[in-house]
């Protein structure tokens, strides 16, 4: 930089200096007053604050149904573009519907949950707040009554700089943990300004702080101990110490930037980049933009610089491999592995589709080597062989159990353990990896035939040519072998159009004997269903992982339908209200399904025992029900009916968040099949009338399942109460609806404090349980419509008589 560039910036430093400065008096106006607050609205962004030009707004943004973040973002951007959020250690502070943030008389910014409990705060200290104002660079600052702020986002940043925005010693960004537009939790990429003056990115032992070796380093000379990271909009992202520029992080130029936002953001993928947004209404040179443009970024290729140091699992998850495209790293899974999340490989990485090798059972014949060139994962390795023939390599890792993966180049062979680390793209290193694969996985993703007519013929023509220059013996033992290659061609053909419709899920492929072991021999039962037991186990071979196993029986008559339609189905379901699929087993007569483990049991035993569960908690678990069956109706692929939603069926994780279970009487409907007739499903008190009036079954079964379930969560007590036989109280249904007419709601809750003081919404579900279980299908709500009415989107009529036929609700 030449002395007339370098004045000229100090110039505009010192500019944006004054400008802070004299932000506190020219900019801060009382738009947020002391005692005030502001609680979430439904589907909609609740603004608590503008900044004086309308650029930037304070208020919650709406996650998904029933859930909202406290932000800060562009408030003219059609993205909604979050520059900050309310931050607890690790996670994003989400609240739900009833939340409120808040203003106190002494100054310090409070969120509250829906409980009433405060999540996160920005405490001014010792300082006397005045008011709290929205500025115009996109600082949210609580003003104090000596012209300073007490407090300020632009001190506590999240993933985002903005222009005039500083990053003081000791200061941190922190990504995102993934790119889903709702997930603002932090991620595990860090920028950091360390005690010596450089800047640095690292990646960090998620959820921890445990800052691994850094990837990018500003590299300052100087060990001066006052740097700072200033955002100069007309220069990019500079440290700088007394006003002197001592490192450019991004370089870009703009020219005049009157017309455009800026931003500089580490993003969830390590890469920290400057956008440029022109403002709406501006079209400079003919073009307008609708979009962030990323002008400048570093590092430059982070899926090599990732591996230069101890960097965890490096750019991308364990046993997954990093590719580069201009500033976008992708994270690939090898062959014959399967991402864990394929919304999420660059943190939960991939697993091999079949078992891993265990020393204990371990047979070098069940495995062949596959060879992958141009890449490579240089870390992680636990012995080295030299010098060693290619054949050599492969043969040393095949007959040891602990090795997954070898690496031959140059007469050396390097033996890797799962998981491995640091994958990355490598098109000169001249290396092999080699896989160890289970002939399984090879044989079911290979594409066997049986062959046309003419082919088959063409083979036995010149098998018989080959016959008869031999003796009757010889010709007796080619004849045989010819006539058992095909039966055992076309029993294997058979047998892998079978696998090929499960093998599509990409699911794990256990063994009779892995799980027999997980299981200790299927010693623990968790429960009994429709079509077998589910016993706990645990699979050493994913890391100690608990799981559910589900034991199918009588396949043989009309189970295989199921077990096909749990595998192929199932496995392409990805919801945080259904239990997810892990595996399976197909192993001539045994049929076993692999489930993740869902600690706090069923719904059932949550809701019937002698403390009643508080209301704020059967609320969440009625909403993430009604979650799961929406999607299952509205947003998979082809429509799924459940047919047997019960309390028994409904599972709760470590949170007690709900995940819908067992979908082995699910009915799989094709796109533009809406109904479909079937045998009786379903278990006593929770079937639709229609089940037994040879009407279609559409999925409004499910809906008068889910009412059912919803006035059991709502009242604590079983559809089917035995102990008030002759007693008007029996069925729960009948009785639910004439206290809900006589306007008695306290007597269903048993006089439940909680539930009573939130009496619109007590009213409101039982109202819309009440619509759920009319005996006429058309009547009932769709569950997306369910799930709005629970939520308070849309006004829920009065539901009549359940017995009684009126015009539906749509």
């Amino acid at each position: 930089m030449d002395a007339t560039s370098a004045t000229l910036l100090l110039l505009h430093i010192i500019l944006f200096f004054f400008i802070l400065t004299f932000a506190s008096t020219a900019q801060s106006s009382p738009n947020i007053t002391l005692g005030s607050s502001l609680s979430p609205q439904a589907n909609s962004n609740s603004i608590w604050a503008l900044s004086p030009s309308g650029d930037f707004a304070f208020g919650f943004l709406p996650l998904e149904p029933g859930l909202f973040l406290l932000a800060i973002w562009f408030a003219k951007l059609p993205s909604n573009t979050v520059v900050w959020s309310a931050n607890t250690v690790d996670n994003a502070a989400v609240v739900q519907e009833g939340s409120r943030v808040e203003l106190t008389s002494s100054g310090r910014l409070s969120l509250l949950n829906n409980t009433g409990q405060e999540v996160w705060f920005a405490d001014p200290g010792s300082n006397i707040v005045t008011n709290g104002a929205m500025l115009d660079t996109g600082n949210l600052v609580l003003a104090s009554a000596s012209n300073t702020y007490a407090w300020q986002s632009f001190d506590n940043p999240t993933d985002t700089i903005l222009p005039t925005q500083m990053i003081r010693q000791g200061g941190k960004l922190s990504s995102r943990r993934s790119s889903r537009l709702n997930d603002y939790s932090n991620g595990r990429f860090q920028l950091r300004l360390l005690p010596d003056g450089n800047l640095v990115l690292n990646t960090i032992g998620f959820p921890t702080e445990q800052a691994y070796e850094r990837y990018w380093i500003s590299n300052n000379t100087d060990q001066i101990t006052d740097d700072r990271v200033f955002f100069n909009p007309n220069y990019g992202v500079n440290v700088v110490q007394n006003n002197t520029n001592l490192y450019n992080v991004t370089t870009t130029n703009f020219g005049s930037v009157a017309n455009l936002y800026q931003r500089a953001t580490l993003d969830f993928d390590g890469v920290f980049r400057q956008y440029k947004y022109k403002k709406p209404g501006t079209n400079t040179n003919g073009s307008s933009q609708n979009s962030w443009l990323a002008m400048d970024f570093v590092p430059r290729d982070i899926c090599t610089d990732l591996t230069m140091g101890n960097g965890g699992s490096g750019a991308c998850g364990f046993n997954s491999y990093c590719s580069i495209n201009g500033d976008k790293p992708s994270c690939l899974c090898p062959d014959h592995y399967t991402p864990l999340d394929p919304d999420d490989i660059i943190n939960q990485g991939c697993r091999p589709d079949f078992e891993a090798p265990s020393c204990e059972l371990y047979d070098p014949a069940d495995f062949e080597m596959v060879e992958k060139y141009n890449v490579d994962w240089p870390n992680g390795d636990y012995e080295q062989l030299a010098p060693m023939e290619e054949d050599g390599c492969k043969k040393a890792c095949l007959e040891d159990c602990r090795c997954s993966v070898a690496v031959f180049g140059s007469g050396n062979c390097w033996k890797k353990k799962m998981p491995m680390s640091n994958g990355r793209i490598d098109q000169n290193n001249g290396e092999i990896v080699i896989f160890k694969i289970s002939k399984v996985a090879l044989n079911a993703s290979h594409n066997f035939t049986i062959g046309n007519k003419k082919d088959n013929k063409t083979t036995v023509v010149i098998s018989l040519s080959a016959i008869l220059g031999g003796s009757i013996l010889i010709n007796f033992i080619s004849i045989a072998s010819v006539i058992l290659l095909l039966l055992w061609k076309r029993r294997r053909v058979a047998e892998m159009k079978t696998k090929s419709k499960t093998i599509k899920s990409n699911l794990h492929a256990f063994s009779y004997m892995a799980l027999e072991k997980a299981t200790n021999k299927f010693n623990e039962e968790l429960g009994k269903g429709s079509f077998g037991s589910v016993y706990k186990g645990v699979l050493v071979s994913l890391g100690e992982v608990p799981v559910a196993v589900k034991k199918l029986n009588g396949m043989e008559h009309h189970g295989e339908k199921e077990f096909i339609t749990e595998l192929t189905i199932i496995g392409r379901t990805h919801h945080r209200n259904l239990v997810q699929l892990i595996g399976f087993c197909d192993e001539g007569s045994h049929r076993l399904l692999v489930y993740e483990f869902m600690s706090n049991g069923t719904l059932a035993s949550y809701l019937f025992q002698t403390e009643k569960p508080r209301w704020e908690k059967r609320v969440q678990i009625a909403y993430g029900v009604a979650r799961g069956l929406s999607y299952l109706h509205d947003e998979c692929k082809n429509q799924i009916i459940h047919c047997d939603i019960k309390p028994q069926n409904i599972l709760l994780d470590e949170y007690i968040t709900a995940r819908i279970s067992d979908f082995g009487l699910a009915k799989l409907l094709q796109t533009d099949q809406t109904r479909t007739k079937t045998s009786i499903r379903g278990t006593k008190g929770y079937v639709a009338p229609e089940w037994f009036k040879d009407k279609p079954i559409t999925s409004k079964v499910d809906v008068y399942s889910f009412g059912v379930v919803l006035l059991e969560i709502v009242c604590c007590r079983k559809n089917v109460e035995k102990d008030f036989v002759d007693d008007e109280r029996l069925i729960l249904t009948d009785w639910a609806y004439d206290r809900y007419t006589e306007r008695k709601l306290e007597v269903l809750v048993q006089y439940d404090e909680d539930a009573i003081t939130d009496h619109r919404r007590l009213e409101r579900f039982v109202a819309v349980a009440i619509w759920c279980i009319q005996e006429e299908p058309s009547m009932r709500p769709s569950m997306k419509k369910v799930l709005q009415m629970l939520e308070g989107a849309v006004e829920v009529p009065i539901p009549p008589n359940p017995s009684s036929f009126i015009s539906s609700i749509n």
